[in-house]
């Protein structure tokens, strides 16, 4: 076993992929960047709320007024000199931090994708993007045609963890049998051309749309692998990615699946990319110089191979903490961010905060909109850290303006699934006394139905 580790950490492969790879993901981020910019984002996720939802652990990490649009702009110019190519290391590594720093400002915005931008982000720091058809070749005068195949294997791997842990969550009772939360979702694009007042409205159809997500999740990496289905599988990842983009608001993220999927093809396709980069370079007279071809030495592959082998068991891991928590998953939330279970619920919730003064039991209650927006307000609603640390918030904005012996209560309604709203959180419960910790939250109402799977 040794021996054969060592033959594959030693074998070579063409660094086109990688090249590829390399410049189609930095150009996706830049415009990722130029888009939410554009759409006024910043301004009203970050600088309007008076308010933001911290991270565990990370509540230090806050936007800093009107510099989070020079993050922001580090970021972007970040992302173009990754897919140029340029001073590489140091702008990926730049990438990486702005980027996930942006992702920990407010945890409202969570998003699968955003988390998946920083593992890949990450991930790219230890690899040799730029051995291949970058500027930083030209300003050394030579380049790395063939690099370690594990540093591509890398990218694929992450990708197929991805897409089957997306599958396996799939597996459950509400989204196969239920066809949840689809059933509700698909009916209100009824102004669909052909299929919007027809198929959208049929329930058969939202079962088959389940069964065959969850069958696409879990196959699609391997299609990709092999190479007499890779092109089949290829259009399933378009065909796919762009259905779902125009059944949802998801951005940029099926762009950027179908891009990172070409690293799944074998080298003369990706040279066949970049020789027609090259023949766009040709007409706006770019020169090219020759370039003498080395062979690539990897001085730190002692260390980078078993950091990343610790990386990649973390993720194979981390989607499994909730089986550390009691109650139903998808009603506490306890262990369900960064485990890839991609829109498998809709929770719709309502929130009443109550502050008692315990002495002389005088109370009012909270107006949610004079502290959040309406987006931080419907997030909060249904999800339980939220709740926890905005009662903790309003303890102290209220003990700042003379309040005494504050107590806060809630009276909160969920309903998941299209199931009837229910109790959420215990009323009894004085949450300025309870404290955010990796610990089961007790206070959470037990679930009045069940759902079965992984």
């Amino acid at each position: 076993m040794p021996g054969t580790l060592s033959t594959y950490l030693s074998t070579k492969t063409s660094a086109a992929p990688l090249a590829v790879f390399r410049i189609g993901f930095g150009v996706m981020m830049l415009l990722s960047i130029i888009r939410f910019w554009s759409y006024g984002w910043i301004e009203k996720l970050y600088l309007n709320p008076k308010f933001h939802f911290s991270y565990y652990g990370l509540e230090w990490i806050k936007p800093v007024g009107n510099f989070t649009y020079l993050i922001f702009f580090i970021c972007g110019l970040a992302a173009l000199f990754v897919a140029l190519g340029f001073k590489y290391r140091i702008a990926i590594i730049t990438f990486f931090l702005s980027f996930t720093y942006i992702e920990l400002l407010d945890k409202t915005t969570y998003l699968n994708h955003y988390y998946f931008i920083s593992l890949l982000s990450f991930l790219m720091c230890f690899l040799p993007a730029n051995a291949y058809y970058s500027v930083d070749n030209f300003i050394s005068k030579k380049q790395y045609k063939e690099i370690p195949k594990w540093t591509i294997d890398s990218v694929k791997l992450l990708l197929g963890t991805v897409y089957v842990y997306a599958g396996l969550a799939k597996i459950n009772s509400d989204w196969l049998f239920r066809a949840m939360p689809l059933k509700i979702w698909l009916p209100s694009k009824y102004d669909l051309p052909l299929i919007g007042e027809t198929l959208m409205q049929q329930h058969w159809f939202h079962v088959a749309m389940s069964w065959s997500g969850m069958f696409y999740d879990l196959c699609i990496p391997f299609l990709l692998l092999y190479r007499k289905t890779r092109w089949f599988a290829f259009a399933l990842v378009i065909f796919f990615h762009v259905f779902t983009r125009v059944l949802f608001p998801i951005g940029m993220f099926p762009y950027i699946m179908i891009v990172s999927a070409l690293i799944f093809f074998d080298a003369h396709i990706h040279e066949r990319i970049l020789n027609v980069l090259r023949r766009l370079l040709k007409r706006f007279n770019a020169t090219r110089e020759k370039l003498s071809a080395q062979i690539y030495q990897s001085r730190k592959q002692n260390l980078v191979v078993p950091l990343l082998a610790i990386f990649f068991s973390v993720q194979l891991l981390l989607p499994f903490r909730y089986l550390l928590y009691p109650g139903e998953l998808f009603w506490t939330e306890e262990g369900y961010r960064f485990s890839w279970r991609v829109m498998l619920i809709e929770k719709t919730g309502y929130t009443e905060f109550k502050v008692v003064n315990s002495e002389t039991k005088a109370s009012f209650l909270v107006n949610n909109s004079d502290f959040l927006t309406p987006f931080q307000e419907k997030e909060m609603s249904t999800q339980p850290d939220f709740i926890l640390e905005y009662a903790h918030f309003l303890g102290r904005h209220f003990e700042s303006q003379g309040h005494e012996n504050i107590e806060i209560y809630v009276d909160s309604y969920v309903a998941l699934n299209g199931r009837r709203s229910q109790r959420y959180i215990d009323p009894k419960v004085d949450l300025l006394k309870q404290n955010e910790s990796l610990k089961p939250k007790d206070w959470i109402l037990p679930f009045k139905d069940e759902i079965k799977g992984l």
